[in-house]
């Protein structure tokens, strides 16, 4: 796998919330996969904005192809059938773009956080290994590399770790940390970030980022980050990353499939106030960049004038 040779590397934004924006079908508890349902050219026509804003990078829709927001029965009769859809239509997309001419726009297989959002209270190894499994099979032929995104806990993060190790692509994890500012961030199950890198880093994991949190605590969480990478002499071999959201503060016990976990889009961080966090966030060490849930193409385009010459 190629990366773009010239930093940051520019991920996509929030997919759900912009395909409510642009008149998708879109309600909850299905989340983004209603669109890919219903409607999939809308799910076509978001990675294309993306990819038109200057994303390197763009993520396949499977974040929602999961029973927590499609339901046991469907997941079990099309899930299968769906994960297979939305790859392809990331892979599609991503073909028929180039960046500068220079390399093809790389497709990130999206690993979800398969018993819910923002809540390690409800992972298990036992329930994650059923659902995890046919997301990396009909997702490998059709990606460049994984992305597991949103993840809570440690244990979340090794049991991908170990399921994307047997496919012969690298692996990224995007932790989602706790919507508070201090000098010790934690994961949303309260484990530290330094503890989490020092455990999940390394191998065929390249890449570790942190996402869906506020734009206000992801400095001090790659700041942490930095340091446990370079205690297990990692600097070099492992990057960094961020892409925040554009929501208020999450809490501990969101429900994230119904209408009440349904975040309103800020205000205060319009694409130029988003570009300046991204600045700080580069200058603690992050190489790779976008956003998530409310984070439109808009803020993605205003991060291409950080790129270096």
């Amino acid at each position: 796998m190629k990366l773009p040779a010239t930093l940051p590397i520019i991920l996509d934004g929030g997919m759900g919330r912009e395909l409510e924006r642009i008149g998708a079908p879109f309600q909850q508890p299905e989340w983004s996969a209603h669109a890919l349902i219903e409607s999939p050219h809308y799910v076509s026509q978001v990675h294309d904005n993306f990819i038109n804003a200057g994303a390197e990078i763009i993520t396949t829709n499977t974040y929602a192809l999961v029973p927590f927001h499609i339901g046991e029965k469907h997941f079990s009769e099309q899930g299968a059938e769906l994960i297979t859809l939305a790859a392809s239509l990331a892979r599609d997309c991503a073909d028929k773009s180039k960046v500068d001419g220079n390399f093809d726009v790389l497709v990130a297989g999206c690993i979800p956080p398969v018993l819910g959002s923002y809540r390690p209270d409800l992972f298990s190894v036992e329930h994650a290994t059923p659902l995890i499994k046919p997301l990396i099979a009909h997702q490998d032929a059709l990606i460049d590399f994984w992305l597991a995104e949103t993840i809570s806990s440690i244990a979340e993060a090794q049991m991908i770790k170990e399921h994307t190790s047997k496919t012969n692509k690298p692996c990224w994890i995007a932790f989602t940390i706790k919507d508070e500012i201090n000098s010790d961030s934690t994961l949303r199950s309260g484990e530290s970030v330094y503890q989490a890198v020092s455990k999940i880093a390394g191998q065929n994991i390249s890449a570790i980022l942190f996402n869906c949190s506020a734009v206000e605590v992801m400095e001090s969480a790659l700041i942490n980050a930095r340091m446990a990478l370079v205690a297990n002499g990692l600097e070099n071999k492992v990057l960094l990353g961020v892409y925040a959201n554009n929501f208020p503060p999450i809490g501990e016990l969101r429900e994230a499939n119904n209408d009440e976990g349904l975040s309103i889009i800020r205000d205060d961080v319009s694409p130029t106030k988003y570009q300046k966090f991204v600045t700080k966030w580069i200058n603690a060490g992050a190489s790779i960049v976008g956003g998530c849930c409310g984070v439109s193409a808009e803020h993605i385009r205003k991060l291409t004038a950080l790129k270096t010459t």
